[in-house]
């Protein structure tokens, strides 16, 4: 055989021996586990989630794939089952979601704060409020527009409840309340178009871009704290929920690791999250 004949034929089984070894391997990279979880708009608003999940697959071989919805969606979403666990801010609803058996347990992850956004002139003059609903009672008796997300999310239900504490019904108040159905990025918008009032959540604040005569005029008052908890969905009302990748993302997310990422994550110098899981 000659030197260019053998040469080809080992090229030609080279090939041969990379092509079988691809197709070895090409199943079990089709395989790569995943899981779906539920998550509210304002933690993917903030942008922490673009840094926690390619962490979470590199160490854990985990794609975790979002649907980025309302806290009240996203119970729901676990509620039937298309979901494999829940990220959430609003402990009465978990509660309830966990004593009707759709969730196994709650896991406190982090916190940060909900916070009043409204016209840098504040014609409420909420600015000196002692309490965010003596805040909400200036609002109401200015009645100068006040955007409301309406959309059954965390954020919506503090924001109700706020404005029960005050004694008042949300649902009687005139066209300066404007409950837009949205989430926290499409609800600032909104008010910034309008140059309203809003409670949103601090992470999607200090992420949100489009500030125009906007500022942050209230916070602070212990009743804006802001707790967000992970849930995993429960796998005896639903076989298919894949609980050992629950449990790893779980551990993960209460690991040093997930901490110091949290910790560390800051928009112009100031922190959007506190870790506060309990190992």
């Amino acid at each position: 055989m000659s030197r260019l004949s053998f040469a080809r034929t080992f090229v030609r089984v080279v090939l041969l021996s990379v092509s079988l070894v691809s197709g070895l391997f090409a199943p079990a990279l089709a395989r790569a586990e995943s899981l779906k979880m539920a998550v509210t708009t304002s933690f993917n608003n903030s942008g922490l989630s673009d840094i926690l999940l390619p962490e979470i697959k590199k160490d854990l071989g985990l794609d975790v794939q979002l649907l980025i919805v309302g806290t009240g969606q996203a119970l729901r979403l676990g509620q039937a089952g298309d979901v494999d666990a829940v990220l959430v801010h609003s402990r009465a609803a978990e509660e309830a979601f966990l004593a009707a058996g759709y969730g196994t347990h709650r896991r406190e992850i982090m916190y940060n704060d909900f916070v009043l956004i409204g016209p840098k002139s504040d014609p409420a003059g909420i600015a000196g409020a002692k309490t965010a609903v003596e805040a909400l009672k200036k609002i109401a008796a200015a009645k100068v527009p006040f955007v409301s997300r309406g959309d059954d999310s965390g954020t919506n239900k503090k924001e109700l409840s706020l404005w029960k504490s005050a004694g008042m019904d949300s649902s009687g108040f005139g066209s300066w309340y404007r409950a837009v159905g949205a989430g926290m990025g499409a609800s600032l918008n909104t008010a910034s178009g309008m140059n309203a009032y809003i409670m949103s959540d601090r992470a999607s604040w200090l992420k949100f871009a489009n500030k125009g005569d906007l500022k942050l005029l209230y916070a602070g008052d212990p009743v804006l704290f802001n707790q967000y908890a992970f849930i995993p969905v429960n796998p005896k009302l639903h076989p298919q929920v894949k609980t050992d990748l629950v449990a790893k993302l779980e551990t993960w997310l209460t690991s040093e690791k997930a901490e110091k990422i949290i910790n560390d994550y800051k928009i112009n110098g100031e922190k959007l999250f506190v870790f506060n899981a309990k190992r």
